[in-house]
């Protein structure tokens, strides 16, 4: 099968298209055909070998074997299944997150069967694998908020990329009165999916505009946890998702005093892969949540959608379909 290789850390050149072994699935596991997969940050900081996480989880001076293959959240159709699989069969259409795994970027992948769920008839292979990591990472941070009452404010930050559009469409329903930031090219988006103020981040900076949030959605991590509690009102709630490592650092750090000395809450979201992806199907499947999708790429092209995704910072999961598509 073809698959796309990183054997050293590096650019989008390194990443090499090669014929490697079709994988066979072991007890508990599902062999998937990969229609689409998506591209989300943690693959493209994998490739750079940007921190000492990813070093230690892909390896220390290059990718070791089985770390080779990045990708995480695929869509495609079952060609086969290992002994003790009961919920899925050959020909059966899936989707989900492999992270701790990945393999997306190829003709193939084992999967455990856990890690999987059936792909909505009335979803393509496209949505489907565009939407595990990035909107789960919005309904769990959405979740570790606590209640919201309409009216109350929320500030998301990064809005325009996969976890923030999936973001703003749960948020819909609470009622609340939500400002996006991000770069001045999303803001029309943005509005579109109902936010009530924009904000381009390269004219303002949210933490000194004098304006308080009863909540803050952190996408991007790259102002200090503490301006960024400046701007939550009192017993205010401020959750990050990602980003700078050594501001996930300070966030993780500083909770303590925070919560004592301003009586304000900062939670680090930790990805629960693929727990709540029951509610997301059924929230699409009632026209409710819509992936937002830029722009595809062949299997061939995976280099070519790194480039694109590093380069043009594309809305939603614009330029993440860098997968097969078989």
């Amino acid at each position: 099968m073809k698959a796309v290789v990183f054997t050293k850390y590096g650019s989008p050149d390194v990443l090499e298209v090669r014929d490697v072994e079709k994988p066979t699935p072991q007890d508990g596991e599902v062999l998937v055909r990969i229609h689409a997969t998506s591209l989300n940050e943690w693959d493209d900081g994998a490739l750079r070998g940007e921190d000492v996480v990813n070093r230690l989880i892909f390896g220390v001076q290059a990718p070791k074997r089985g770390r080779q293959i990045l990708g995480s959240d695929i869509a495609g159709v079952v060609e086969s299944v290992g002994k003790g699989v009961t919920r899925f069969q050959s020909g059966d259409a899936v989707y989900g997150d492999l992270s701790g795994r990945w393999g997306g970027f190829a003709e193939f992948v084992c999967a455990p069967e856990k890690a999987l769920a059936p792909k909505p008839r009335s979803m393509t292979f496209e949505q489907a694998a565009a939407i595990p990591q990035a909107g789960l990472l919005a309904f769990q941070a959405l979740r570790m908020m606590g209640p919201m009452r309409p009216g109350q404010t929320l500030l998301i930050n990064g809005a325009g990329g996969g976890v923030g559009t999936f973001a703003l469409q749960l948020l819909k329903p609470h009622g609340l009165v939500v400002s996006a930031v991000d770069s001045a090219g999303k803001l029309e988006l943005l509005r579109e999916l109902g936010a009530a103020q924009v904000h381009d981040y390269a004219r303002e900076d949210f933490t000194r505009t004098g304006q308080r949030y009863d909540f803050i959605l952190d996408v991007k991590t790259l102002r200090s946890v503490l301006a960024c509690t400046r701007a939550l009102k009192p017993a205010g709630s401020y959750v990050t998702v990602g980003g700078s490592m050594p501001r996930l650092i300070q966030a993780l750090l500083l909770w303590p005093w925070v919560a004592l000395v301003q009586r304000k809450k900062i939670r680090l979201l930790a990805l629960k892969a693929n727990q709540g992806l029951d509610v997301l199907n059924e929230l699409f499947e009632a026209g409710k949540l819509v992936p937002v999708i830029d722009r595809c790429f062949g299997l061939e092209e995976t280099a070519a959608a790194f480039r694109f995704y590093e380069a043009g910072e594309p809305p939603g999961k614009g330029g993440d379909q860098g997968g097969a598509e078989g």
